[in-house]
């Protein structure tokens, strides 16, 4: 399953980011359009609600910067907080000293990149990519998954939201992941297409290495 990067941010580029999109929004996107299609998050995906939704929860967690961050705050407000200096970081805003315990161990994050060492790891890009993609796949956070949401029977972006933080935006949340959901239905490439692109590819190369062989 692959999306049209230009239908793609032709459609988001208007109706959730006021007609401009910055270059760090544009790779964020990018990070994690690539890693549902190549299948890099370490978990199955294949479900386009699963993608949106992810989508949605980084455009409503990092205040639209689609890139990870850390939450808002001053220093003297963020060191006040019970769980310093485990405060949130990255696209989902992992938070709490277990929790970076739980995702280093998880992903197989040692020594130099254990994040309960270096909790400032957590904001980097496909580390936090993966804690999202398992996190929100197995239910690292709060018990509840992707799949328990959407699957055959259940369509609910809604109650989807207990996945990362009880109800809090719910309704917010849910109407950001139909608009990602319509720009991935929009911008999904058939697989005649898709197949058709890589054929176009293997025989450029083909051509390429019978060049260099005959220079």
């Amino acid at each position: 399953m692959r999306f049209d990067r230009q239908t793609y941010f032709n459609y988001v580029r208007d109706v959730l980011f006021e007609g401009a999109l910055e270059q760090v929004q544009v790779d964020g996107q990018n990070l994690i359009l690539a890693t549902f299609e190549n299948q890099y998050g370490g978990t199955p995906m294949t479900d386009k609600r699963w993608l949106a939704y992810m989508l949605a929860t980084v455009f409503h967690e990092t205040g639209y910067q689609m890139w990870p961050n850390t939450e808002q705050g001053s220093q003297e407000y963020l060191q006040s907080k019970s769980y310093y200096p485990y405060i949130g970081r990255g696209y989902v805003h992992l938070t709490w000293e277990d929790n970076y315990r739980d995702a280093s161990a998880k992903l197989g994050l040692v020594d130099d990149r254990d994040l309960v060492v270096h909790p400032d790891l957590a904001l980097d890009s496909l580390i936090a990519t993966r804690v999202m993609f398992r996190g929100m796949a197995e239910g690292w956070f709060t018990g509840a998954k992707l799949g328990q949401f959407f699957n055959d029977d259940t369509d609910d972006p809604v109650e989807a939201r207990t996945i990362i933080n009880g109800h809090d935006k719910a309704g917010e949340i849910a109407a950001y992941h139909d608009q990602f959901l319509t720009a991935l239905e929009e911008s999904l490439i058939s697989e005649s297409r898709n197949d058709r692109a890589m054929e176009i590819i293997r025989l450029a190369a083909a051509r390429l290495e019978k060049l260099e062989k005959e220079t």
